[in-house]
């Protein structure tokens, strides 16, 4: 039986009095392009951060690629946040050195076939980028990436229809002949949703329901019409 990527066990995550993870059960299988659906605040963040070790859950069980979260595990790991921090004076081209030199798995070839594909001149600064431009820079960062595991946090958010395309078709070509796990956070599925073939539906730090994304249509309909009434039904698996 294949390893899953994730598993998560009663997961619970706190911020003051707010849990932002709330007794959260999933089994994420390996090599799925996986959406992690839900509105602002659900919780997506926070999976993310528990799942790479930059948060420490209160309660519960966590599992990443057969491991504990920490920096054994980050190795296999391209984690996309949803804005990133750039150095003045940085061009596209020093960021892949400095992701050749830093990052594991990264190739720089790759990267550099993903900014043609993607209409990205290296040559061009990254802190004069537009916000789509800056979303597809980082997507290749982890896309160019030779790892288990790659987890893009909101990459559509607040990016034109073009660059949203750009993105949607990198993903797909480049997942054909790939053998990742790749999870994608979003609020805005209706462009996106033929990504997925598996999918986790969250609301309030819980899984409301997790599994094959054909079977979730089957049910319930397409991913946006099951996302509009997530707040009038409650579903369970």
């Amino acid at each position: 039986m294949t390893q899953p990527a994730v598993v998560c066990e009663k997961l619970t995550k706190r911020y003051g009095k707010k849990n932002a993870l709330d007794q959260f059960d999933v089994v994420i299988p390996s090599g799925r392009i996986v959406g992690i659906l839900g509105p602002n605040g659900c919780g997506k963040s926070s999976l993310f951060r528990a799942i790479t070790g930059l948060v420490t859950p209160e309660e519960g069980r966590i599992e990443v690629l057969g491991g504990e979260p920490g920096w054994k595990t980050n190795g296999g790991i391209a984690y996309m946040p949803d804005r990133a921090r750039w150095y003045p004076n940085q061009t596209v081209q020093t960021a892949f050195e400095w992701g050749q030199s830093f990052l594991p798995g990264f190739c720089k070839e790759e990267a550099i076939r993903f900014a043609e594909w993607m209409d990205i001149d290296p040559e061009m600064k990254v802190a004069g980028m537009s916000r789509g431009q800056e979303a597809r820079v980082m997507l290749i960062l982890c896309m160019a990436r030779d790892v288990p595991l790659v987890i893009l946090d909101e990459p559509f958010a607040g990016i034109d229809v073009i660059s949203r395309e750009a993105i949607v078709s990198g993903i797909i070509d480049y997942m054909e002949n790939s053998a990742q796990t790749l999870l994608i956070s979003t609020h805005d599925i209706q462009e996106v949703e033929g990504l997925f073939d598996y999918t986790v539906m969250m609301k309030q730090g819980r899984a409301l329901w997790s599994g094959d994304t054909e079977q979730l249509r089957a049910e319930y309909g397409s991913l946006h019409n099951v996302f509009r009434t997530m707040y009038k039904k409650e579903w369970t698996r």
